[in-house]
């Protein structure tokens, strides 16, 4: 239990955190104003349309055979991310304002940890999802050959390397023998913590959006060189739909995100004319509220998902197949492989099928 005394000559271990957030000059009431009604109100509202929209699309995915390929097995773990940052922040909304003082370091430090590994694991979701695209659509396919094992081990490395990263500061990376160099919007976190978090997962942004750019570039040149087939047409349009909607995923995300992390780059900078705890609610609001974007994606995007939703919904049993006339499907990897010879130009201009080893 916190004490006021300390255990270790430097060191604080034994002190409350609300020691830690008047050092670090952010200031908590210890009495609930309308303000703080407002905000864990709209926010407990907002957490349970994330944990409700992403249950949905993981629903979707499991019901629907014609998401059993790779690319959606990430989808589904991504929203399985986006449920966890939903648990995360209703778990937040529950120890913020004055509840925030009144609690111990442990439970503090748990609380931050489901945020970072809910930001982790959805960063890594949406980078093993550019790195498939790369690999599937340099390949000329629309689906990725990975078994189902390895996609799984894939998904269970992400989470794993997830909860490490939310780890880091329990395990040793704070402030609580350093108080100069306590972060301000996260009090016990060290400022060099908060730079190396940040510049991590803005490095990894930069990454994908270059990976998506190769990807977008590649398609629109092999595009040009395909004949004026239907078939041709409408493979193009399939791979360009599915790749436009992950575009769209990443590219909401990073918005999401970016401006929490500049501003916590600023913090771990020690930026003091940056007033970074004006901006703090703004930016949490951004990031809570991307959790629950990608289901409106898929449901704007994807003619198959929405229709899953809707059965979901009405409890339907059978998907109507004419519902899906306007994408290509492959009930195998098999039949997309064939499909794909015959469409695909090869380098010669002819298709694969026909075309020189």
């Amino acid at each position: 239990m916190d004490t006021l005394t300390d255990d270790t000559e430097g060191c604080y271990y034994n002190r409350t955190v609300k020691f830690f957030y008047e050092a670090s000059g952010k200031n908590i009431s210890d009495h609930w104003r309308r303000r703080d009604y407002t905000i864990v109100s709209l926010g407990m509202l907002v957490c349970f349309i994330v944990i409700f929209s992403n249950i949905l699309v993981i629903a979707a995915i499991i019901k629907n055979r014609r998401f059993h390929f790779p690319i959606y097995y990430l989808l589904g773990n991504l929203a399985l991310a986006d449920l966890f940052a939903g648990v995360s922040y209703l778990n937040l909304m529950f120890h913020t304002g004055p509840w925030t003082i009144k609690l111990s370091k442990h439970q503090w430090f748990v609380r931050q940890a489901l945020i970072d590994t809910s930001l982790t694991a959805s960063v890594l979701n949406l980078l093993a999802v550019a790195v498939e695209r790369h690999q599937t659509i340099f390949n000329m396919q629309l689906h990725s050959e990975m078994s189902t094992r390895r996609i799984f081990v894939v998904i269970v490395f992400i989470w794993l390397v997830a909860i490490i990263m939310g780890l880091v500061p329990t395990m040793g990376w704070h402030c609580l023998c350093d108080l100069y160099n306590c972060s301000t919007m996260a009090p016990m976190y060290s400022r060099r913590y908060l730079v190396f978090w940040a510049l991590l997962n803005l490095l990894t942004f930069s990454i994908m959006v270059a990976i998506y750019t190769r990807i977008f570039i590649y398609v629109r040149r092999k595009s040009k060189q395909m004949a004026p087939h239907t078939s041709q047409i409408r493979h193009r349009e399939t791979v360009l739909s599915l790749m436009k909607t992950v575009s769209l995923i990443l590219g909401c995300f990073v918005l999401c995100w970016t401006p929490g992390l500049v501003v916590l780059l600023l913090d771990g900078l020690g930026c003091e004319r940056c007033q970074v705890l004006r901006y703090e609610k703004y930016c949490l609001v951004l990031a809570e509220c991307n959790s629950f974007f990608n289901p409106i994606i898929y449901s704007l995007r994807d003619k198959d998902m929405r229709t899953t939703f809707l059965e979901i919904l009405r409890c339907g049993s059978r998907q109507d197949p004419k519902s899906s006339a306007s994408a290509v499907h492959f009930s195998s990897l098999d039949q997309e492989k064939s499909q794909t010879a015959e469409l695909m130009p090869g380098s010669n201009g002819t298709p694969l099928s026909r075309a020189s080893p």
